[in-house]
């Protein structure tokens, strides 16, 4: 079965939140955006811009091609779990 592009990226952002503990609402201030914003991207309602993938990418510390790869791949390229703990939420 053939995933479509913005499918495998909705499911990388979801892994990558599972694995740093991260929520919608957290992704929204990285972003700039509201949770109810986070959330039409998440559910397919509205596009993820090439903008907010670099931006997302670089704030997990990986590259955005790692990001559109799929969520085993995101979830693999994070960098080691104490380099990422200042990020991690509260």
């Amino acid at each position: 079965m053939v995933t479509s592009l913005s499918s495998r990226l909705r499911a990388s952002i979801a892994a990558l939140m599972y694995v740093t503990g991260e929520s919608q609402r957290d992704l929204a201030a990285v972003l700039g955006l509201s949770q109810g914003q986070v959330s039409r991207r998440q559910s397919g309602a509205a596009a993820w811009s090439l903008e907010q993938c670099e931006a997302l990418a670089a704030h997990w510390g990986i590259d955005a091609l790692d990001l559109l790869a799929g969520p085993t791949r995101a979830s693999e390229a994070l960098p080691e779990p104490d380099a990422r703990s200042e990020r991690r939420p509260r």
